[in-house]
């Protein structure tokens, strides 16, 4: 009972933060989620469950769309975003396609990179 309780608070206590975060907050655990599902998938291939890597990829994939089309294509640096997103898109395309895991590492490590950057701006943009 007590774990359940917990599981709930758990729940709740994302949900708000979900709720209460800032749109630079949200792009923040977009990345976060993006790195997290495919971990999932990359473990999924070590434990050959397939189903699990592909839900997981799709998962990724998902947000990277969600990248793409929020992008604002009145800057410049936005074609650059959506160079890099595409080349993650397919590079996921492509690991679940062969269930490899070359190349969920290549893509998690470009989402590292992302979501790093991302941290950078935000810490400069806090600082004026």
């Amino acid at each position: 009972m007590a774990f359940n309780q917990a599981n709930q608070a758990y729940a709740e206590y994302n949900r708000n933060k979900v709720l209460t975060a800032s749109p630079a907050e949200l792009t923040l655990l977009l990345y976060e989620g993006a790195i997290k599902f495919c971990n999932i998938a990359i473990i999924g291939l070590e434990q050959n469950d397939m189903e699990k890597v592909h839900n997981n990829i799709i998962k990724v994939e998902n947000i990277i769309e969600e990248f793409q089309a929020t992008l604002n294509h009145k800057y410049p640096v936005a074609e650059d975003f959506d160079k890099i997103y595409k080349y993650i898109y397919n590079l996921l395309v492509e690991a679940n396609i062969k269930k490899d895991k070359e190349l969920l590492e290549q893509a998690l490590n470009e989402l590292r990179g992302m979501r790093d950057t991302w941290k950078e701006v935000m810490a400069k943009a806090k600082q004026g």
